[in-house]
């Protein structure tokens, strides 16, 4: 595993559970908002945390910690993640992954093992402006579709989420995200953060765009929510 950052706890990460998150390197997009570019770009193997430290880490905070939080980049381009997941599953703690939701099969696999116990999918934008959205000239949404597709079944907890960018998001897209979508139980919007590393440019969206756009996308799911809005 390639593991190059750990939050040694966090109350947000995974929802109800008092975790840790970690963070894998590399990532198959490039969209010019994300917040973690050292992970996708500049990835240095001096960074890296062996595993073995990790599961000390773990085995410390026996009694403190329910669950994982394993984020990236894109955890499921990891070839030895079964392993890794089945590790801390070991231990007796939850896992929460996220993903972009490229990699449908894997994914797939991992539910049907039932190694995971919430998946937190990003939905970038609506399919026809994924290319732009995800910095990929020519990207194929079809594997994104079917990641939604499959958690739409209902094979363990969820939740989409859209990270909210200026230009790339409009209030018609992120009705068009929740028409996709709906089925879904909870659908949450979260407006840029600029963390002063970013792949390209973006910046974030006024805040009353931001409630017309929960507020269209709500129609549609039970459950929108913003998330960094005070």
């Amino acid at each position: 595993m390639k593991i190059h950052g750990l939050q040694k706890v966090t109350l947000l990460d995974y929802p109800e559970h008092v975790a840790c998150t970690v963070f894998t390197a590399g990532c198959n997009l490039r969209c010019p908002f994300c917040h973690n570019a050292i992970l996708v770009t500049d990835i240095l193997d001096t960074d890296a945390i062996p595993e073995e430290e990790f599961f000390s880490f773990l085995k410390k905070r026996k009694g403190m910690l329910d669950g994982v939080a394993i984020t990236g980049g894109e955890p499921l381009l990891q070839p030895d993640l079964t392993a890794f997941i089945g590790k801390i599953r070991d231990l007796g703690l939850a896992v929460k992954l996220d993903t972009n939701g490229c990699f449908p099969d894997r994914l797939r696999a991992l539910c049907d093992a039932r190694l995971v116990d919430y998946v937190a999918m990003d939905v970038k934008n609506v399919p026809e402006k994924y290319a732009e959205t995800v910095g990929v000239p020519g990207f194929d949404p079809a594997p994104v579709k079917e990641s939604v597709a499959l958690l739409l079944e209902g094979r363990v907890e969820y939740e989409f989420r859209t990270t909210v960018v200026a230009p790339f998001h409009t209030v018609g897209d992120i009705e068009g995200i929740a028409r996709w979508i709906r089925g879904t139980k909870r659908y949450y919007l979260q407006n840029f953060v600029d963390s002063g590393a970013l792949v390209g440019h973006a910046s974030a969206v006024p805040r009353e765009t931001l409630f017309k756009m929960r507020d269209r996308a709500a129609a549609i799911i039970p459950t929108v929510a913003l998330r960094g809005v005070d």
